[in-house]
């Protein structure tokens, strides 16, 4: 929670055509906690260049499931770019696991990843390389500055949504044509 006490986890941050920054460009990005000390989400539209085969692989996790080996990983952000983040459904324990919020989870220890590749993971999972991370008040003056726009979580834009449409139909839940949206924004 940050200073008004209200938490903006379990939503997802849209960036608005006036955000210049490369990083985050046309980027949703989840927000997975928030509280007085800032907040951590992750990437859920931005591909890496890795399949999930080749990640498991380079761990020393084998699997069968070709569906799985050939999901694209995300780049989920620029901080710790080197760690893996499972965002997920279900309700089983693992051994590093964060609750979003509504069966919503993020887990960053490797028993997730060893279950998914035999086949007993959680029903929707997608896997991300780092995060995204900013420090205390920092996400409140990007708001105020309008560098995002700021929408309740949708499973359709975390799981299932073709990633380049993940954009405009996080925005489009709330009824926002991004496409319509000035690339400035001003104060009157």
């Amino acid at each position: 929670m940050h200073e008004h006490g209200h938490s903006f986890g379990n939503n997802l941050l849209i960036a608005l055509p006036s955000l210049q920054d490369s990083q985050f460009e046309r980027s949703v990005t989840l927000i997975c906690q928030h509280d007085g000390d800032g907040a951590m989400g992750v990437v859920v539209n931005r591909p890496s260049e890795y399949t999930l085969g080749e990640v498991l692989q380079q761990m020393g996790i084998s699997s069968d499931s070709e569906s799985l080996q050939s999901q694209i990983v995300l780049a989920g952000g620029p901080v710790h770019p080197e760690r893996g983040f499972v965002l997920h459904d279900g309700d089983r324990e693992w051994d590093s696991t964060l609750a979003v919020g509504d069966g919503l989870f993020l887990t960053t220890s490797r028993d997730v990843l060893e279950a998914l590749a035999r086949g007993e993971g959680p029903t929707q999972a997608v896997v991300a390389l780092g995060c995204a991370g900013w420090g205390a008040g920092q996400l409140e003056q990007e708001l105020v500055d309008d560098s995002w726009l700021m929408v309740p979580s949708r499973r359709e834009v975390l799981f299932d949504l073709p990633l380049p449409e993940r954009w405009q139909a996080a925005a489009g839940s709330i009824g926002v044509d991004l496409v319509n949206v000035a690339g400035h924004s001003g104060h009157a």
